[in-house]
């Protein structure tokens, strides 16, 4: 039997309030959880330093910590220990170490672990000013993507397709704050992907649903408008499918593979690849339904102008 969603007898569009509520509830969350644990800021975004050590022993947390006292007393990074069989490390110093105090670290480390660690510094003003472009960026790209999507289409499509959007990049900051993974250069460079396949995504399903609308000679109703978004959704369902499940698999392999240095972005490209798939058959779809509906309704209920009589 052959794989085909189009011959399932399945109504796509009967729990629509349901994925309302689901993405209403889940705002509601990510809002809570940002007010009260906030975002877990790395030294890209903060200023701080950043100690990267890459050794062939097994590292500890006290070990570590036992290292830097040595170096100095006041030094109290937060450690964080990765790779196979935990042989690399990073030490996050919210202080900015000065050319001399990573001089005697790195001494320190190439004596006692035959390495030199990898130093980055970020100063208040950097910081700020990469958080500021970081934002600035994301919101550049979805300007551009609704005036794309509402020259394309029609504006309903396009405010549909930012409102998914923004669920998307949400969702996945929500769940940075409930997990505190560190958010960095790579988390936003990771949130951009996701807004791009997100929005290709919608473009195709609403592609489709403008298609088979077009087909119709006219609109009976909302259980017409309905069954054909149904039907649309249906059709791209598989299409929606495998092309998530072939990004997602690569991504889930770095997540697992690649290491401390790429593991926000990772993670990141996970939550956003799962949410815009979902975002774009069950948030968007839906909700230009019901607004399509009474954009419809409206243009039916306003009184038709009588036309002008003819002057003798």
């Amino acid at each position: 039997m052959s794989f085909n969603p189009e011959n399932w007898n399945v109504n796509l569009t009967k729990h629509r309030k349901t994925f309302f509520i689901g993405a209403i509830l889940t705002v509601i969350i990510g809002i809570v959880s940002l007010a009260t644990f906030g975002l877990n800021l790395g030294v890209d975004f903060e200023s701080g330093s950043n100690v990267e050590i890459q050794t062939d022993d097994t590292l500890t947390e006290d070990q570590l910590m036992e290292d830097f006292s040595r170096i100095d007393e006041s030094y109290e990074p937060t450690i964080t220990l990765g790779g196979e069989g935990n042989t690399s490390a990073n030490a996050r110093f919210n202080e900015v170490l000065s050319q001399e105090e990573i001089a005697l670290v790195q001494s320190y480390f190439a004596e006692e672990y035959d390495t030199t660690p990898n130093i980055s510094t970020v100063s208040p003003i950097v910081g700020h000013e990469l958080a500021r472009n970081a934002i600035l960026s994301v919101l550049i790209a979805s300007v551009g993507i609704v005036l794309y999507v509402a020259v394309r289409f029609h504006y309903l499509y396009g405010i549909a397709a930012i409102i998914g959007l923004l669920h998307d990049a949400f969702l996945i900051i929500a769940v940075f704050s409930l997990l505190q993974v560190e958010v960095n250069v790579p988390f936003i460079a990771a949130v951009l992907t996701v807004v791009g396949y997100s929005i290709n995504d919608t473009i195709v399903t609403f592609d489709r649903m403008r298609e088979n609308v077009r087909r119709e000679k006219e609109i009976q109703g909302f259980e017409h408008l309905a069954r054909i978004v149904n039907k649309s959704l249906l059709q791209v369902l598989t299409r929606s499918i495998n092309t998530v499940l072939t990004v997602l698999f690569a991504s889930i392999a770095l997540l697992l593979f690649g290491g401390e240095a790429i593991r926000s972005f990772s993670l990141a490209l996970v939550i956003g690849l799962m949410a815009g798939t979902y975002s774009s058959m069950f948030l968007c779809a839906q909700m230009w339904l019901v607004w399509e509906n009474r954009r419809q309704k409206k243009l039916k209920d306003k009184p038709q102008e009588p036309a002008d009589e003819p002057t003798v």
